[in-house]
């Protein structure tokens, strides 16, 4: 059965609106635990425009699930990884000047430099993803680095406005689905997801894990965490394994 990992990034996002104490997404990363989530997310950017250092570290003491930590490919952040020890990383491309994650990272002719960036992050026994587009040759390329997941960009899906649109950016997602398990990686999905177009993968094998911050988040104002996070956690239950 595929799971749920929460990001909590926008609970920081909304902290640092006012560079303030509140909301807290550490608590955050608890009340998700308890309500079901199998993992906890949190991108600490390059600019710590939202997670910040002290949150990552926290979370890392008090999470009892999984830690995925999201980053660039970078030295700073290879350190960081190395020194708190996450159950998982997943390298995403990074740019200063976009609002959120825009696509995936590019894997291609790149294959030896993330594998040699992966290699300590292996040796100490952190799990890798790579956040990729649902590209063949990106997967190949992923595929060539030694990474275990990868995570296919669901952005475009979900950002499609006309139902042709969408309708070819999932079918694109499916394929790439089925392509990366027959050369042997586990796939996650993320970004994007909401409570109504993640309904499209239902009934779709080969998929170990939905990563989801937003639009539970948004949920979550209206709702609260724990029952924003039970619905969507009750949902992926539902899902085929």
């Amino acid at each position: 059965m595929p799971v749920l990992a929460v990001n909590v990034d926008h609970v920081a996002t909304l902290r640092q609106a006012r560079m303030g104490i509140e909301p807290e997404p550490v608590t955050a990363a608890y009340m998700a635990e308890m309500a079901g989530a199998t993992g906890i997310i949190v991108h600490l950017r390059e600019d710590r425009r939202h997670i910040q250092d002290r949150d990552v570290e926290l979370i890392r003491k008090t999470c009892n699930t999984r830690l995925n930590l999201e980053m660039a490919a970078t030295k700073e952040m290879q350190g960081i990884a190395l020194e708190i020890d996450p159950e998982f990383v997943c390298l995403v491309p990074e740019k200063r000047q976009e609002l959120t994650t825009e696509g995936g990272l590019n894997c291609i002719g790149r294959e030896k430099e993330l594998a040699d960036y992966l290699t300590p992050l292996r040796a100490k026994g952190i799990r890798s993803s790579l956040f990729i587009d649902a590209d063949p040759k990106q997967i190949e390329a992923a595929s060539a680095t030694g990474t275990e997941f990868i995570e296919i960009h669901t952005g475009h899906y979900a950002d499609a406005k006309e139902i042709t649109a969408r309708n070819k950016e999932l079918a694109k997602i499916l394929d790439a689905i089925k392509l990366a398990r027959n050369i042997g990686l586990k796939v996650n999905l993320g970004h994007g997801l909401n409570y109504r177009n993640i309904l499209a993968f239902k009934d779709v094998t080969g998929i170990s894990e939905y990563s989801i911050g937003h639009s539970i988040m948004a949920r979550a104002i209206y709702i609260g965490l724990d029952r924003a996070v039970r619905d969507m956690a009750e949902l992926i239950r539902t899902f085929v394994d």
